[in-house]
């Protein structure tokens, strides 16, 4: 162990989170500034003359500043499914501003026409039957979504752009003389003492930020109006509905490595994704700010007269209404903002998917049980982990390894004396349809004598290493002590680092190991919040600064690249990310980092990966169990039962834990958590068949109760219930010792008990509860596809007959669907796959196709059951009768050996 491990690993033992290594506001040179202009005062307006129509969908103007000589040209583009674009960009800019443009989504941006129309002191660009109305003096854009004024951007004076300036090199000589004489303007407007006096450099703590090129920060205000809550910008441990921010620091986006992170604050986490989702019963709007710097974000909601009143009075009686104000600060980067006009919340999604692409397509074991900790000790201790899995009959798909594994936090490597034979180990693993997951972290050991690092620094064709101030490598420290770290904003260096997972390369790995992305936001121990110096260098000389925030997403996509390169585009990859940005819900999931053992770290999970769905993340996760502490075993439990109806499942425990596998627990307690995780995987086939849906549209897999029911207000609040897909409700039990278990199941349609079958009308009623109680329950009127032959692990269950579940509506009907494919392959991009269509109505049960061109053989049918029958019915298939029973306590028929396969499409009629 080096010293440096040592030390590092000490602090990391600290009670709590150290808020004086983290950046308040006042102590962000740009968020101080820009948090302290005066509204209506920016002094930004069109050049009428400059108002033009492009093309079909895209006008352009040009804005400039009554006090400066510079100017900005603004596009605002019309896209596909009601969306609207807003770019502005500096004219004959100094440097460059960087853009993340590989957050947006594979397939190109699709058009929709547009006209323009002009009239006084205002211009009109109308689409479908929205409109945006652009104000020339002061600067302001209203958008109306059928007619109904919704948006209004920079309706508060606050839009402003710090113009980037060369420095000059101002001597004090030279100083006095420009004090004796006149004092000279550039050719912005702006005197060269001005200039000298600007903010170039920050300091914080014992860090010096040099920034060469000067304050260039970009702010804007954005008002919703008529709206009740605003939902989004993950990454933060706070409530669903995000706060006001007028006593507060403005929540902030900028990816940390924070230990043992706070509850209830806008503190940075490992992610950010600047989007924000506004909610009434009547409209949603959702509006990304896509910007990779650091970002704060200021939130006010009010009832007064809004800013925009002349406009309102003309469509409204009332003097009020009910409006967010929001304001976006960004220390660099383009001003880049995307509005998603709704109406609804599953429009937004739509529309947000148009544009960032939908979610990918995990193997079916990723969605299965994982089983990790820091660390599992040596190849004798994983393999007796998988042999308890199997003693004590728990499903298991995966186990994972921390840094430990490696020879002395070398990354692609084994500590051959723990782990003298891997290939035989995962070989192991493999035959039991189980897989495993290797940590590998973006910081490289500084190691002369070996030959991962050698090789990316003598590199011939491109620097694999991002740079310091001075155009050196850049070294700082974390877990091997002296690191490099890889530039993956470089395309070169992603190919190479993709090129490091083949089997040639990553000596002792398999195809049924897997990767685990930590440590990238990036967490560097010696520098600035932990993290690195925003004076550093990247490929074309984009500083740090510019691109921090989407880090860690290129390494998560490099990483997938490699797995997808290794297999020769075969096999669907799995790398785990621990910081994320616009755009990594294409590359796979990700978790909430270093939580804590604490039944309030449990409440927050929810809320936090609600937030993550919301802003389009939908494969996610929180370690159950917490990372830090040992939780008490009532708390475990629950946690399991709580994480079993979640995205991503997987356990995880700090190095200082005791161990905590399930069987540890007395046979009691270890009965109740393999009940858990045997609803998890009766539930794959209807959970996979959400993210297939995900896959095409974004779909939340974890989705607050307002978003199916946005008119019930009520609900706006609500972030201890969540629905599974469209067709599950989670309630679960978040306080010790709970009897009593408060459940709101929304209106209009009945509910049944997963467990029980009882079925419950829509509202707020308390229910009794004990330990093995998971309170969860089936909209009336859904079909849902499980299999109840739980195996050791998702591959072994392959072949296992499906049982079809049918909640019966109101009206006595219920529809649903059901994807299959091989779980593993890129196959179902060649349309060999199978999605049907499951309906009831008119008493007859019908599968059939939803894509005609897909075939794939999927297994058997072995048993159907229907909720909400009051009666015994008979049932037949092509006249032939099928074994039924009635049972009048849960009013509930089941269907045995029906004889029929999914993938074929039939009929069951009922009489």
């Amino acid at each position: 162990m080096s010293w440096w491990w040592l030390v590092s690993f000490l602090l990391l033992l600290s009670d709590a989170v150290n808020r004086n290594n983290f950046k308040t506001c006042d102590q962000s040179g740009f968020c101080k500034r820009l948090r302290g202009m005066e509204e209506n005062k920016s002094g930004y307006y069109v050049n009428p003359e400059t108002i033009n129509q492009v093309n079909s969908s895209s006008v352009t103007f040009t804005v400039k500043h009554e006090m400066e000589k510079h100017a900005h040209t603004v596009i605002l583009r019309v896209l596909k499914d009601s969306t609207i674009r807003l770019t502005a960009q500096e004219k004959e800019p100094v440097h460059p501003r960087y853009s993340p443009v590989d957050s947006l989504g594979e397939a190109p941006l699709q058009d929709q026409s547009c006209t323009l129309s002009k009239s006084g002191q205002t211009a009109t660009v109308s689409f479908s039957s929205h409109k945006a109305v652009l104000n020339y003096n002061p600067l302001r854009i209203d958008v109306y979504a059928q007619e109904t004024l919704v948006a209004s951007v920079n309706a508060r004076g606050l839009f402003h752009v710090e113009t980037q300036l060369l420095k000059p090199e101002v001597n004090e000589e030279e100083h006095q003389e420009g004090e004796e004489g006149e004092n000279e303007e550039d050719d912005l407007g702006i005197s060269a003492e001005e200039i000298a006096k600007m903010d170039w450099e920050e300091s914080f703590n014992s860090h010096h930020d040099s920034n060469p090129r000067g304050p260039r920060a970009i702010s804007l205000d954005v008002t919703f109006t008529g709206f009740d809550k605003l939902y989004g910008l993950p990454e933060h441990a706070d409530t669903l509905a995000l706060k006001g921010t007028g006593s507060t620091d403005p929540y902030r986006l900028y990816n940390l490595d924070v230990f043992e992170y706070e509850l209830d604050n806008p503190m940075a986490l490992y992610g950010a994704i600047p989007y924000v989702h506004a909610l009434s019963p009547k409209h949603s709007v959702g509006m990304m700010w896509l910007n990779a710097a650091e970002t704060w974000v200021d939130i006010n909601y009010s009832n007064e007269k809004s800013i925009v009143g002349r406009v309102l009075s003309s469509i409204m009686s009332s003097d009020e209404v009910s409006r967010i104000d929001t304001h976006f600060m960004s220390e660099s980067g383009l001003l880049d903002l995307f509005l998603f006009l709704g109406p609804t919340p599953k429009d937004v999604t739509r529309q947000y998917s148009n544009v960032f692409g939908p979610s990918y397509l995990p193997p079916l074991f990723a969605i299965s049980y994982h089983q990790c900790r820091w660390n599992y000790n040596d190849q004798k201790d994983v393999l007796g982990v998988d042999a308890n899995f199997d003693k004590y009959d728990i499903p298991m798909d995966v186990i994972w390894l921390d840094i430990e594994h490696t020879d002395g936090k070398r990354y692609f490597s084994w500590d051959a004396r723990k782990f003298p034979d891997s290939k035989e180990m995962l070989s192991t693993l493999a035959g039991k349809g189980r897989n495993m997951v290797t940590i590998i972290d973006p910081h490289i050991k500084v190691d002369k004598n070996w030959g991962l690092y050698k090789a990316g620094k003598d590199h011939s064709t491109c620097g694999i290493y991002v740079q310091n101030k001075d155009g050196g490598n850049f070294e700082g420290h974390c877990w091997p002590g002296t690191s490099s770290w890889i530039d993956y904003t470089s395309p070169c260096a992603r190919q190479w680092w993709a090129e490091q997972f083949s089997y040639d390369n990553y000596q002792g790995s398999s195809p049924s190991l897997f990767t685990w992305n930590d440590m990238n936001e990036p967490s560097v121990f010696n520098g600035p919040e932990v993290s690195m110096p925003k004076d550093n260098l990247h490929a074309e000389q984009w500083e740090h600064r510019d691109v921090h925030n989407i880090y860690g997403h290129y390494m998560h996509k490099a990483s997938s690249d490699g797995q997808v390169l290794r297999s020769q585009n075969t096999a669907r990859p799995f790398v785990l990310s621990r910081a994320f940005f616009v755009g990594s819900h294409r590359i796979g999931p990700i978790w909430t980092g270093d939580n804590y053992a604490s039944w309030e770290h449990l409440k927050m999970s929810i809320p936090m990966l609600l937030s993550l769905n919301v802003a389009g993340y939908t494969f996610v996760g929180a370690d159950v169990g917490g990372f830090f502490g040992s939780p008490a075993t009532e708390l475990l439990v629950r946690w399991y039962q709580v994480g079993v109806l979640q995205p991503f499942l997987r356990a995880h425990a700090h190095i200082d834990t005791r161990r905590r596998e399930p069987w540890l627990f007395g046979e009691e307690n270890t009965a109740l958590i393999r009940d858990a995780l045997i609803l998890r995987y009766q539930l794959l086939p209807y959970i996979y068949t959400q993210f297939y849906k995900a896959s095409v549209d974004n779909s939340p897999i974890m989705r607050p109760l307002w978003y199916d029911h946005p008119s019930d207000t009520s609900l706006y609040s609500n972030q201890e219930e969540f629905l599974l897909g469209d067709s599950l409700l989670s309630s679960p039990v978040l306080e010790s010792n709970e009897k009593s278990h408060l459940v709101t199941l929304p209106g209009p349609q009945v509910w049944y008990d997963y467990h029980s079958y009882t079925k419950y009308s829509p509202g707020t009623m308390h229910i009794s509860v004990k330990l093995s109680s998971t309170p969860l329950f089936i909209k009336g009127g859904s079909i849902l596809l499980t299999k109840m032959r739980v195996r050791r692990s998702s591959q072994l269950m392959e072949s296992d007959p499906y049982t079809i579940i049918v909640a019966l509506d109101n009206k006595g009907e219920a529809k649903g669907e059901a994807y299959v494919d091989d779980g593993k392959s890129f196959d179902y991009k060649n349309n060999k796959f199978s999605f049907q269509n499951l309906s009831f109505t008119g008493n007859k049960l019908s599968c059939r196709s939803g894509v005609k061109e897909a075939h794939y053989k999927s297994a058997g049918v072995e048993r159907v059951v229907i909720l909400g029958v009051d009666n015994s019915l008979s049932a037949s298939h092509n006249g032939s009768p099928i074994i039924s029973t009635f049972s009048k306590s849960s009013h509930s028929i089941t269907l045995k050996k029906p004889n029929l396969v999914l993938s074929d499409e039939w009929d069951i009629e009922f009489s």
